[in-house]
């Protein structure tokens, strides 16, 4: 006998409002929640997503968008993620346009308000998921559960796992899929405004919903699962198919299939539409990427390059579980999982297979409840809710291809709509049982108090890169890139010693960690241990032969170390794996010029400034040598083309004022070193060689002026004292001779 299905609304315990104040309520706390990440900084991926992306500037043509990754670079390069996101990438370019530069306040109050109307969406999306699809006689969609899509809507605006989607800007990716997924939903439901048995359906509507999708898919890849949703939906909701029952006349080869619901309705035509639609979308994305899928490394993802089958199968599912976790408990939230924070499990005696264990026997108890339940509204909401919860995560399950990273937050934005939902239901039921029903009421109003807290602390974390890679060593005390980082950041801030610990850190938690062996060479070059220096830069560009920073860095050392042909090579073998590397250019010009190799360091800092036509030190050392070399021609035609290429710098404007001054063109060398004081007015040999100019050019007081300022900047001031002592006694003579 079938068990009487009940109304979701009437066991839950919550409160009953206007569907307009849910949603402003609904907006109000996710806004709350994130509100303090308005003014922070540019955060961890933001670097390279943002300012680093020359995609992003206005002299960038629009076109490139189409054919470049996130990052900026080429998709059709090896080295590409083929991150294929151009519509994100354009909000980006519309922020920076909008904000005159990279001004973070902008980037940050956009994704703050594109969490809000997600949140307030949620509640027309959970009022259909949770009560069903039905329209009034003048074609209004009715909210039949207005408590439950309520509550399912508080639980996704405060949920601390956004914390990465909201308040870090790189997340705009999840949060625009997010949005156009829910429209693309919410359009997929209007097809049926007419007759919501399906038998008559808007075919507009329903090609609206595919490119809606296609949108979000432009957003983030995640975008495109919104099809299938809307596939399981159709069946589910508007064609009331049992699975179940559909299973079994399959395995019985029943003639009756029709009975179901299968071939009627339209539902074939509908889903292969859909199909249609997903499949044009996979063939255009996978033609635009140009070559195969990206190539990730053993750090990135360690399970997916693990040999044994058994031991790729056992670590998924065991990253699936931690996913789970962070949706019940997200107290523990850390900005990047990899690099040794969750090590592999390699033997079924690991303690932590009761955490798969535990996630299976759950996801099979509802998966049971949403087959066999005589229940169909039971049934409908479990499978919904399981739907939400698992189709949306696939492109990050490793099941398809292999995805860059072990566990990450920001993917599981969309899946957290499948644990509120089910989250939402198991609340109803306990409502159902419970005698004290106002106390599990409370409980749950605390919960979200609890989360809201958990988003403002996590939010402010977020607001600087310190904060939020300090918080990540609690969390991940064996992530070697999360001490790398932290190191990164105090290195930024001039504290090399502190830097120089937790590089060490980094490379003794993963001894092939050859970024942190880069940076940590370059502290201890800087300090003058040159041995260990070069010891570190050897080994990581043995463990990576292309890696051309190391190879520059090496370069350099050996340079100190007056090894100069190794210097060389090694300078050579960098801008033989990066072609367009103006700082190699430039070192190696440095090594030339110390070997009086004059043509050959000219050569060199002219490519550097090819490639980087702003290389201010490049443009200076080419002036500077043909200064040295007596070739004042040249020398002014270098200054006056770098400085109509880079005209506020001021070291450029001292160089160039010492050629014209030596060339005697007193007048406008004057010009330029008062230009360059102007702009710089505490350096010492800007006032002394002022002063030399106007010592040579006969205005003695004025020169006396300069090498005086001069002195009092820097009492050792070479060449500055004894200039000043022959000015004195040139001027005590003057003096002598106009008393007489």
């Amino acid at each position: 006998m079938a068990q009487s299905e009940f109304n979701l609304d009437h066991e839950i315990s919550w409160f009953v409002l206007p569907s307009y104040w849910a949603k402003i309520i609904v907006g109000l706390i996710s806004c709350m929640c994130f509100a303090n990440s308005y003014d922070g900084d540019f955060v961890f991926d933001d670097s390279e997503a943002i300012i680093n992306n020359k995609d992003l500037r206005a002299e960038t043509p629009l076109g490139d968008l189409w054919h470049h990754d996130f990052w900026g670079g080429k998709l059709s390069s090896n080295t590409s993620h083929k991150s294929y996101r151009p519509l994100t990438v354009l909000t980006f370019r519309i922020n920076y346009l909008f904000a005159g530069g990279f001004h973070p306040v902008g980037f940050h109050v956009i994704n703050i308000i594109l969490h809000c109307a997600i949140s307030v969406l949620m509640v027309d999306v959970f009022s259909i998921l949770l009560g069903g699809l039905q329209y009034s006689s003048k074609g209004r969609r009715l909210n039949l559960a207005p408590k439950a899509s309520l509550l399912a809507a508080s639980l996704f605006a405060v949920h601390p796992v956004h914390t990465e989607c909201v308040a870090g800007i790189v997340g705009r990716a999840d949060l625009l899929c997010a949005l156009f997924f829910l429209l693309s939903f919410l359009g997929y439901c209007k097809a049926f405004r007419e007759n919501k048995e399906g038998n008559h359906f808007s075919i507009l509507w329903v090609l609206a919903s595919v490119l809606l999708g296609a949108i979000a898919m432009l957003c983030k890849e995640q975008g495109i699962t919104v099809l299938g949703l809307n596939a399981v939906f159709d069946a589910l909701v508007i064609n009331k198919l049992n699975i179940l029952e559909l299973i079994q006349k399959v395995l019985h080869t029943d003639k009756s299939l029709e009975n179901v619901g299968l071939f009627k309705k339209g539902l074939l035509f509908r889903i292969t539409l859909l199909l249609s639609g997903g499949a044009t979308m996979l063939c255009m994305r996978w033609r635009i990427m140009g070559t195969g899928p990206p190539a990730f490394t053993e750090v990135d993802n360690p399970a997916s390059f693990a040999d044994s089958l058994f031991v790729r199968a056992i670590n998924y599912n065991y990253y699936y579980s931690l996913n789970a976790w962070l949706l019940l408990c997200p107290w523990w939230l850390c900005f990047d999982w990899s690099m040794g924070c969750i090590p592999l499990i390699k033997s079924v005696s690991d303690w932590r297979i009761i955490a798969l264990a535990a996630l299976w026997f759950c996801l099979i108890a509802l998966i049971c409840q949403a087959l066999c339940s005589q229940d169909s509204h039971k049934r409908r909401i479990l499978t919904l809710g399981l739907g939400f919860l698992i189709i949306p995560f696939l492109p990050a399950s490793n099941l398809f291809f292999r995805v860059g990273f072990v566990v990450a937050e920001r993917v599981i934005y969309l899946p957290s709509i499948g644990y509120c939902m089910l989250l939402t239901y198991g609340f109803s039921l306990l409502s159902k049982q419970a005698k004290k029903k106002k106390m599990l009421a409370a409980a749950v109003l605390g919960i979200l108090l609890i989360n809201v807290l958990r988003c403002v602390i996590r939010s402010n974390q977020w607001r600087s890169e310190e904060q939020l890679f300090r918080s990540a060593l609690s969390v991940c005390p064996l992530n070697a890139k999360v001490h790398y980082n932290v190191g990164k950041n105090l290195a930024d801030k001039g504290n090399q010693t502190a830097a120089i610990k937790y590089y060490r850190e980094a490379v003794r938690l993963n001894p092939k960690y050859v970024h942190a062996m880069n940076n940590l060479g370059n502290i201890l070059k800087e300090r003058n241990e040159l041995q260990e220096a070069e010891g570190l830069l050897s080994l990581a560009v043995q463990i990576q032969p292309d890696f051309a920073a190391a190879w520059m860095n090496l370069g350099i050392v050996q340079n100190s170390l007056r090894r100069f042909e190794e210097a060389e090579q090694s300078y050579w073998t960098a801008i033989k794996h990066r072609k367009k590397y103006p700082d190699c250019y430039y070192n190696l010009g440095r090594l030339y010029a110390d070997l009086n190799r004059h043509i050959d360091a000219l050569n060199a800092w002219r490519n550097a400034t090819v490639l980087k036509p702003e290389h201010s030190l490049a443009w200076n050392n080419m002036i500077i040598l043909l200064d040295n070399t007596g070739n004042l021609a040249q020398a002014e035609a270098v200054g006056r083309e770098a400085l109509e290429l880079i005209p506020n710098d001021h070291s450029l404007m001292f160089s160039l004022a010492n050629v014209l001054g030596k060339s005697q063109k007193y007048k406008e060398s004057e010009a330029l070193f008062l230009k360059a004081i102007k702009a710089n007015p505490n350096a010492a040999s800007y006032h002394g060689n002022l002063a030399v100019l106007y010592h040579r050019w006969g205005n003695l007081d004025l020169a006396k002026k300069h090498y005086e300022v001069s002195l009092k900047l820097d009492p050792a001031a070479p060449g500055t004292k004894e200039n000043y002592s022959l000015l004195k006694r040139k001027l005590e003579q003057l003096q002598k001779k106009g008393n007489v």
